[in-house]
């Protein structure tokens, strides 16, 4: 019987094991580092994103989101202690609720986002966080739910959108977001990141996320509890 016992707790062991595909080597071990770590985020965004930790603003993205093409990388550090709440703005720029940029111009078009992050503990040198599939998101700003308006010479009239205000105290502790959808990964060659993207060694987790559309999901709040 004690046998069998060792058996099938070895098989659970390397089942739970298998299920989480990252490299745990590479992660930090949260009861190990007790008290005030500092942490090096470096995040890639189209167009613009804002990275709290709970509800304290930490970084905004030093480029206007109405800078035309404004892609870029930005790298900072911040001081936190396990457990610890990422919080994160993304928006990808609309010129108006219809959701089009260029307006009346040869190129008016959707515009598609893509948001890429991750955190090192910079004492231990480890990742902490990285971002993936297990961010909970939620879109507050979707355009033009009926694509066809894409061309249209009168986009607010012709553009339909669903739009809604943050959820009141989304970024303080406790907040629950199970309701929210899990974050979508997408390709490089979904996001084609670009100025600044090729200029951050990223780890093999860490995961080009969006809303599901990324043509149409124009303000994107995601969370993602780190080390609890």
């Amino acid at each position: 019987m004690k046998t069998k016992v060792l058996v099938m707790v070895l098989g659970s062991m390397m089942f739970a094991m298998s299920c989480d595909s990252r490299d745990p080597t590479i992660y930090d071990d949260p009861a190990a580092t007790v008290g005030e770590q500092t942490f090096k985020a470096e995040v890639w965004a189209d167009n613009w994103f804002a990275l709290y930790v709970g509800d304290e603003l930490v970084k905004e993205d030093s480029v206007p989101i109405t800078t035309e093409r404004s892609f870029n990388s930005e790298t900072f550090e911040f001081v936190a202690t396990y457990p610890f709440t990422i919080n994160v703005v993304m928006k990808d720029f609309k010129e108006n609720d219809s959701g089009l940029e260029y307006i009346g111009a040869n190129n008016q078009q959707m515009g598609d986002g893509g948001f890429i992050a991750q955190i090192t503990n910079t004492q231990t040198g480890a990742t902490a966080a990285v971002s993936d599939g297990s961010w909970r998101c939620k879109v507050i700003h979707k355009a033009p739910l009926n694509k066809e308006c894409e061309g249209s010479s009168e986009p607010l009239t012709d553009c339909q959108w669903s739009s809604e205000e943050e959820p009141a105290g989304w970024r303080e502790a406790g907040y629950d977001t199970s309701a929210w959808d899990a974050a979508t990964e997408h390709t490089e060659a979904d996001v084609s990141p670009k100025d600044g993207y090729d200029e951050i060694s990223w780890t093999a987790d860490a995961k080009l996320i969006w809303g599901a559309d990324l043509e149409a999901d124009n303000t994107v709040l995601c969370s993602i509890t780190v080390g609890g």
